[in-house]
């Protein structure tokens, strides 16, 4: 059985966690793992260049430790409230008696995405949705099938060039090649999401720190993504306001006591915290805390259903919504979203691991080891994407800088 060892490096509002991997048929063998609180960033946007490449490197410096290899090279994960997505469609022409062959294809997606795009954005994916071959639609795989004209229509995938621009930048201050930036719920429907779940459609929804990505699959494809700018730290600061006590002490209110829905608090349960201004501690209520935060995630909720609504798929969604991130597993989050969207709603972790895996079974790290899969899997019939000077690189360029930078240290 073939493997690869494959580094992913997700970079978020929290925490920065490489990994580095060896991909197989059945699961990921992790040999690595850095996890570093992240610096200089908010709302997936780069906001001080020397505090995040300084936790970057601290990050991949731990998962060196643990897996003894060098790292020069990774996938990189990308939210950012400026990611877009839309839909191209292209065609090609086939002549002779022969099948469709891969630069029939190839040639099909290139045509797709030669649309105009805005100079401050970039291309990051270019996914097909599916093909149509003389008419015939709904081809899943063309290869080999015969014919006079190929029909694609991809899911182009956009995010703000001088943001990738300064993360590029971070990235190599922090002696790191990126080889392919993907984006956040692609990575996490990798390692979240089950065949049946793809095919049937259901949406992604990973809540992190700073931003909640979402991505729509429907017959098993990308069809619709999108970043709305709400995410846990903006909980937190509501309960910082409310309670008048620092960021670091809300946070821990939230994750000891906190919950997503007010009824389902006892009204007699309290704690007591230390605020500002204040001489000894002050007694809560933790319904009231509840209160505050179901606000909040209604309102995160709210805005997820009306992305879906746009989008025209909320029909679609046969298989619900499932909900991942670190964010989502405060108690009360897969209840209230199953309430406000109206759908079957699950709470996923990543699975399918071995070796140093114990640590990453949690939903925090779905979109570090959705990296590994993605980077791995990432088949240049099912995408072609740009890279920083917009020109297309297959699988084989990608896996290649990866394998060279992945060298076992001196001793």
């Amino acid at each position: 059985m073939s493997s690869h060892l494959v580094v992913g490096i997700d970079v978020g509002t929290t925490k920065v966690c490489t990994i580095v991997g060896e991909v197989r048929a059945d699961d990921i063998f992790i040999v690595g793992v850095g996890i570093e609180p992240s610096r200089g960033m908010k709302k997936g946007i780069v906001t001080d260049i020397t505090s995040l490449s300084a936790a970057i490197a601290a990050s991949v410096h731990k998962a060196e430790k643990t897996s003894g290899f060098d790292i020069k090279r990774a996938f990189i994960s990308i939210a950012g409230k400026d990611v877009a997505g839309f839909t191209s469609r292209g065609s090609v022409g086939l002549t002779g008696n022969r099948g469709v062959r891969d630069e029939d294809v190839e040639r099909a997606i290139e045509n797709a995405r030669t649309i105009a795009i805005p100079h401050n954005k970039e291309v990051l994916h270019v996914i097909p949705r599916a093909y149509s071959l003389d008419g015939q639609e709904h081809v899943r795989s063309p290869i080999g099938m015969h014919g006079f004209r190929l029909d694609v229509e991809v899911a182009i995938i956009t995010a703000s060039a001088s943001s990738i621009a300064n993360l590029d930048q971070t990235l190599r201050a922090a002696l790191i090649e990126p080889d392919r930036y993907i984006l956040n719920p692609l990575a996490s429907g990798e390692a979240v999401l089950t065949p049946e779940e793809r095919e049937m459609g259901v949406v992604i929804i990973d809540i992190g720190g700073g931003t909640t990505d979402l991505a729509i699959f429907i017959e098993g494809s990308v069809w619709h993504s999108a970043v709305i700018p709400i995410g846990g730290d903006l909980i937190t600061n509501d309960m910082t306001h409310w309670m008048k006590v620092p960021f670091e002490v809300a946070e821990a209110v939230k994750l000891q006591h906190g919950h997503a829905r007010e009824k389902a608090v006892g009204q007699t349960e309290s704690f007591m915290v230390e605020t500002f201004g204040e001489e000894g501690m002050v007694r809560f209520q933790r319904s009231d805390i509840a209160m505050v935060i179901e606000a909040r995630v209604t309102e995160l909720f709210e805005r997820v259903q009306r992305e879906i609504k746009m989008s025209g798929y909320d029909g679609l969604l046969r298989a619900g919504a499932v909900i991942t991130g670190g964010c989502a597993q405060l108690p009360g989050m897969r209840e209230l979203a199953q309430d406000v969207l109206g759908m079957p709603v699950r709470l996923a972790r990543p699975e399918a691991m071995t070796g140093m895996a114990d640590i990453l079974r949690n939903p925090s790290y779905s979109t570090s080891v959705g990296l590994l899969r993605v980077g791995l899997n990432m088949d240049p019939m099912e995408e072609i994407a740009a890279n920083g000077n917009g020109k297309g690189r297959g699988l084989g360029g990608w896996l290649g800088g990866i394998f060279k930078g992945l060298l076992p240290d001196e001793e």
